[in-house]
């Protein structure tokens, strides 16, 4: 049957029964039961706190996952670039955060123009001269932009470097006709992936001390941040104790990962809150040799940032995934005599969900052996 490309070469598949195990590989595989799982339980984690979520769309870079934590609560979602706020608000997406600074003459025209489309869009910034060129921007375009200070509370990628310089930077904003001044961020990602949870506490509580003593300073100012945003899904049990975020931007708690499946996120639990709702199929290409199979995904497959896939189901007990190439990995059996047919799936967890997602262009929404829908993954890519 000849698919809508639309939709990918699976799309005659949705709705069918036992549609998972015909599926043209690789694919992108979302347990949807797991999913919403994730999804209602980091709401009731962030109410218990007195919190709220604008998750890291960066994860998904799916408008269709994005609307689906809204329904279950968010405030809207966070992107790391404008791509990926162009592609939320083209596809209804409201709410939408650019966390890290938007700067050159191109983009801001762009985000000027995407503010006069957008509900509720917000960008950060960390310089004098890019909240200048904003603030023009927005007068030219007549529409004000809502703006936070981005506060480098230890990561040093970007940010102002001092309570001072944030009071200076928000008494910018505040005064500047064309910017309206929303609060402040302070995000760190070195410490997302600290296994243990006393060391990434111990790192991440001096950061999160001076992101304190900057939300102090802004209120003794005059300039009380309505807008605290920062942490992620490693750092939700520390951010929960010490409350001083009320947004949250965690991400990869809807999908996890390898990386993050190694985290003591909540202290004194080696079981995370969060289960494991993104995975991808592959297929065996060829099972020649002994010992070991060549599936269908390789480095252009799976992100190679971090530590290898992990073999989900599918194969025997024992087995183990390497790359073998662009194209091409290998499942490599505990027994020479093992092996799997020609065509049999396998099914691996991501090292790394969001570098990972970028490399696909669709989201198999799966539940138990039934595709119910495909999800075009629409902001990925990088401009």
């Amino acid at each position: 049957m000849t698919a809508d490309r639309a939709l990918g070469p699976n799309t005659y598949l949705i709705g069918e029964a036992a549609g998972l195990d015909r599926l043209t590989t690789p694919a992108l595989i979302l347990r949807l039961d797991a999913f919403e799982q994730n999804l209602t339980r980091m709401e009731a984690i962030l109410q218990s706190a007195g919190m709220r979520i604008r998750p890291h769309a960066k994860t998904h870079k799916c408008p269709a996952v994005a609307l689906r934590q809204i329904e279950a609560g968010a405030l809207g979602v966070c992107t790391a670039t404008l791509r990926e706020a162009e592609a939320m608000v083209a596809a209804g997406v409201n709410g939408v955060l650019i966390t890290s600074p938007v700067v050159g003459p191109p983009k801001i025209e762009r985000l000027a123009g995407l503010n006069l489309q957008a509900e509720g869009l917000m960008a950060v910034v960390d310089h004098a001269d890019n909240a200048d060129a904003l603030a023009q921007a927005a007068r030219t375009a007549g529409a004000t932009l809502a703006v936070l200070v981005d506060t480098d509370i230890g990561m040093h990628r970007t940010g102002v470097s001092s309570a001072e310089a944030a009071v200076g930077l928000a008494t910018r904003i505040a005064a500047a006709d064309g910017l309206d001044y929303r609060g402040v961020q302070g995000y760190s990602g070195q410490v997302q992936h600290i296994e243990n949870y006393a060391e990434r506490e111990n790192v991440y509580g001096r950061q999160l001390d001076r992101l304190a003593a900057t939300v102090s300073a802004l209120s003794d100012a005059g300039l009380a941040p309505p807008i605290v945003t920062g942490g992620g899904t490693g750092t939700l049990g520390i951010d929960v104790q010490r409350r001083v975020i009320n947004e949250h931007q965690a991400g990869s708690y809807a999908f996890m990962d390898v990386e993050y499946n190694l985290v003591e996120i909540v202290q004194g639990q080696n079981t995370s809150p969060f289960a494991t709702s993104l995975t991808m199929r592959n297929s065996v290409v060829s099972n020649n040799a002994a010992g070991f199979v060549t599936i269908d995904g390789g480095f252009k497959c799976f992100a190679t940032d971090g530590p290898l896939p992990e073999l989900e189901s599918g194969t025997p007990g024992g087995a183990r995934y390497e790359y073998f190439g662009d194209e091409h990995g290998r499942v490599v059996f505990a027994e020479d005599s093992e092996a799997l047919p020609l065509g049999a799936q396998v099914e691996l967890v991501t090292p790394h969900c969001d570098p990972t997602v970028n490399l696909h262009d669709f989201i198999h929404a799966v539940r138990g052996d039934v595709i119910e829908d495909i999800w075009p993954i629409e902001a990925r890519g990088v401009l």
